[in-house]
């Protein structure tokens, strides 16, 4: 019997039995539905935390102090005071892949406005901060370098300051605010950034000299950090290994000796992100394909359950010369014609409910061509592989005792 007489008589089978096929066919829907949609959300997110990271410089280069000990005891980071002015000019003098430079202090308090305060983060920083970070002016002016130099009590103020101490949509540059009994004037607004990849809102935030803050609101003369962009994308690794020795020998470090900093490249943070995001569309893929597994489970079930019932067709047709091969192959395309039916049906449905998610949560979701087509293939192995048990079974029976099942 030719493929073409089989695959009608599998078309015929399933017909026979609709509401059955169709029940058999929703574990393997509901599976790769899952499967696409569980992979879109985890490709969706990582592409989301590369954007977020990328938007911060794709070629910042940021160095910080590791933490200290003290008699046995663990100080963390704040407490380390590795990084000067001297740090500064070493990196400034003895790195050329490096653009821009700008040392890192901050404050944590209260923003207070006549009656009204928030608590909000306080960095110091200098005229390079905002190319190197990607953050632009909306209304006003940036500090010059002579603000500075002066330790001028200027600021620039993030949306999320602006709402809680003024309104949203108010102007407050030439206005005064007070930060740790120390005055301010707004001298520029910060254009909205949202929040990053952690969770933290980057609009929640004051920007001024960093010599004002040293000065006159911290009293210290270390760095919280030295924040850095390389020239360009391709120069971080080399302006990282630059500040590495430049930073060794303005600390005077010995030979085989740890570094008391540590250097960062946003290449290091979209790799270390991109590995748990990896790791976490993996883990949801596979959850997912329990679902694909069920599924297959379901169509052996009812595969054996249609060997019973045809038993005595079976039996007849090996008693008017139908090979064992053939009543192998009629049912083994009866499963696979379930699997796939079953697979573009889930195609459709995890794609549209990728886009519905999306729509509705707000949620980062990218589709992958491979996710589809992996899923499609994983679908006929199935239908192959708990089809082909029952097949097997259909085809040893024995045409007598077919022919006197009942």
């Amino acid at each position: 019997m030719n493929i073409s007489n089989l695959l009608k008589l599998a078309v015929y089978a399933l017909k026979r039995n609709r509401m059955r096929a169709l029940l058999t066919m929703l574990g393997i829907i509901i599976g790769v539905a899952s499967v696409i949609a569980m992979l879109a959300i985890g490709e969706g997110s990582k592409k989301s935390i590369q954007d977020q990271i990328s938007s911060m410089g794709t070629n910042l280069v940021s160095v910080s102090p590791t933490s200290q000990h003290r008699g046995g005891v663990e100080l963390g980071n704040a407490a380390s005071v590795s990084l000067t002015i001297k740090d500064l000019d070493a990196i400034r003098d003895e790195c050329p892949s490096i653009s821009d430079l700008s040392p890192e202090v901050r404050a944590n308090g209260q923003a207070v406005y006549s009656n009204k305060n928030w608590p909000t983060s306080l960095f110091g920083s200098n005229t390079d901060y905002l190319r190197i970070k990607l953050i632009e002016v909306s209304e006003g002016r940036g500090f010059t370098e002579q603000d500075v130099k002066g330790a001028a009590k200027v600021c620039l103020i993030g949306e999320t300051v602006l709402e809680n101490l003024f309104g949203k949509g108010t102007n407050p540059i030439g206005l005064s605010i007070r930060y740790k009994k120390v005055p301010f004037t707004i001298i520029g607004i910060l254009k909205a950034k949202g929040t990053n990849t952690y969770g933290q809102d980057q609009d929640d935030l004051l920007l001024a000299p960093y010599t004002t803050v040293q000065k006159r609101v911290l009293a210290s003369t270390f760095f919280n950090s030295i924040q850095s962009s390389a020239i360009d994308e391709s120069s971080t690794k080399k302006a990282a290994a630059e500040m590495e020795q430049a930073l060794r020998k303005s600390h005077k470090l010995k030979e085989g000796s740890e570094n008391d900093f540590r250097i960062r490249t946003q290449e290091d943070l979209v790799t270390t992100s991109s590995s748990v995001s990896n790791v976490l569309t993996i883990l949801l893929g596979a959850i997912a394909g329990i679902s694909l597994l069920v599924g297959g489970i379901g169509i052996m079930n009812i595969m054996y359950v249609s060997v019973t019932e045809r038993t005595r067709e079976i039996g007849l047709r090996m008693a008017v010369g139908g090979r064992g091969k053939d009543i192998l192959m009629q049912f083994l395309i009866e499963s696979i014609l379930l699997s796939i039916i079953g697979g573009v049906i889930g195609i459709f449905v995890g794609i549209g409910a990728s886009q519905l998610i999306g729509i509705l949560m707000k949620w980062p979701v990218v589709v992958l061509p491979a996710s589809v087509i992996l899923s499609f293939l994983v679908c006929t192995v199935i239908g192959v592989f708990f089809g082909w048990y029952p097949a097997r079974k259909a085809a040893g029976l024995n045409p007598i005792d077919a022919l006197h099942y009942e």
